[in-house]
């Protein structure tokens, strides 16, 4: 294979992109900004469902429905070990597809239907009351819930991964696929955000707006609901109909992110590689502080700063407007300052953030700091949540009979990860003091976002030694 030598700011500018290989020579234009934003809303249905799950699940389940801490936390443990289990089954046979098979549709698309239909299917129930069971024992809603939230996961693992591993179909170029990556993660952030204008218009425009959330509630929730999933069902059928999936093309070729020794081209080889467990734990840990953040800050709000109602949507508002712009200058700090440098930059502006958290008291902080802090939360965690997207883009390189099970062995850790630190937190809930939330976010998200940026350095560390062993080797040859 010819390796690139242009510098980064040329590859960018490059109208078309071109991969050699031993047998083959394929060129792709670059790509529109039309097919760019079709391919950013594809992932809008679960972006909008996302965000009422890890914000507003807890919430619902232990102060509308009146589930205890503990069998609220069962129910989100339960989706995500539902969702860990089908996204690499999921990624493994969508790779395995045969593209012919799918005839002009695409294997990628063919599966985000499958998931599209479960979704909608499902999802409306989870934040419904139980049908002609209103009244049972709790531990029989659960099952109840539980039937619901198993088909909404396995679908939305099937949107997830097939639409991220669309990423690497449609072009080559790693600059690109950051450029895809970010979008992508915009219209997350535009999603959350529609999200959480609309749950701040419901409960602001009611005459308790100032008090904090109950039974009677339970209705607002479903107005949210409707309009989240009103959306997500336009968006996921313009992507449908407006979207080509390209035939696959690149297969085998080397990574970016690795040196050619360290580059693994199928799935046997990528378990076998210790890169691939180096990427998967940056992004179990950015996964980790993103995810334990939405779901924990609306009972901080609740609990540790007693604060009413509707700053459950307006202090996460504020969190993924910061999120928004900075999506907006990953691209370049990725560019400038490389993928390892920037990752860290947004770790560390995270971990500053759980320190705010942790110290900060008093009037003055909750009625005002409070919306500095998610903000500086929501800048770290978007730098590092589209960074490490980037890492796992280059792990798989040109190598696109992978994409999906590299982003479903990815998905697998960070919801089985997500899933046990939500459920050991709400048990421990159970007896702990209204401070407790506060350690919960500071020392969990905190802990997440040190733990990633140890991964990055790992990732660095190896990929300098096996350079320099390159490096002599040749050398020693020459």
């Amino acid at each position: 294979m010819n390796i690139n030598t242009e510098s980064p700011g040329e590859i960018a500018d490059m109208s078309t992109y071109t991969s050699t290989s031993t047998s083959t020579i394929v060129k792709r234009d670059a790509l529109s900004l039309r097919v760019q934003l079709i391919y950013g809303i594809g992932h809008v249905l679960n972006d909008m469902c996302a965000s009422m799950w890890f914000t507003y699940l807890l919430v619902y389940f232990h102060l509308v429905l009146g589930f205890g801490a503990a069998q609220a936390g069962l129910i989100l443990l339960i989706g995500q070990v539902a969702d860990a289990l089908a996204t690499p089954f999921v990624g493994f046979h969508s790779d395995m597809s045969d593209p012919s098979a799918m005839c002009s549709y695409g294997r990628r698309k063919s599966w985000h239907l499958f998931g599209t239909i479960c979704v909608l299917c499902s999802f409306p129930f989870i934040f419904s009351p139980c049908i002609e069971c209103e009244n049972t024992h709790k531990w029989a809603q659960l099952i109840y819930y539980s039937a619901f939230v198993v088909i909404f996961q396995i679908g939305w693992a099937a949107v997830q991964v097939s639409h991220l591993s669309l990423i690497p179909e449609l072009t080559p170029d790693e600059h690109e696929r950051t450029h895809l990556t970010a979008i992508r993660y915009s219209f997350t952030v535009f999603s959350n955000l529609l999200i959480y204008v609309v749950t701040w218009v419901v409960l602001h425009m009611t005459d308790d707006s100032n008090q904090q959330i109950g039974p009677e509630d339970a209705y607002k929730f479903q107005r949210v609901v409707a309009v989240g999933v009103g959306t997500g069902t336009l968006t996921s059928f313009l992507f449908h109909c407006l979207l080509k999936e390209p035939a696959p093309t690149f297969h085998n070729d080397l990574s970016p992110l690795l040196p050619q020794s360290m580059t693994p081209t199928s799935h046997r080889s990528m378990l076998k590689s210790g890169i691939f467990y180096q990427v998967g734990f940056v992004y179990m840990g950015t996964r980790l502080f993103v995810n334990l953040s939405q779901v924990f800050i609306p009972l901080y709000l609740h609990r540790t700063l007693a604060l009413p109602g509707v700053t459950l949507a307006s202090v996460p508002l504020v969190m993924f407007i910061s999120s928004f712009v900075t999506s907006l200058v990953v691209r370049s700090l990725n560019r400038y300052l490389g993928r390892k440098a920037a990752y860290t930059l947004g770790g560390l502006i995270a971990i500053a953030g759980c320190m705010w958290m942790f110290f900060g008291h008093g009037p003055s902080y909750s009625i005002y700091q409070i919306y500095v802090v998610v903000i500086v939360f929501g800048a770290g965690g978007a730098l590092m949540l589209v960074t490490s997207l980037g890492l796992t883009a280059d792990l798989i390189g040109n190598a696109t009979n992978t994409a999906a099970f590299v982003y479903g062995a990815m998905s697998f850790s960070d919801k089985l990860a997500n899933g046990l630190a939500v459920v050991l937190i709400q048990h421990l809930a159970e007896t702990a003091d209204s401070d407790f939330y506060r350690w919960a976010v500071s020392f969990g998200c905190g802990g997440a976002a040190m733990f990633a940026i140890l991964a990055v350095l790992s990732i660095r560390i190896n990929s300098m030694i096996v350079s320099t062993e390159e490096e002599n080797t040749n050398s020693t040859q020459s």
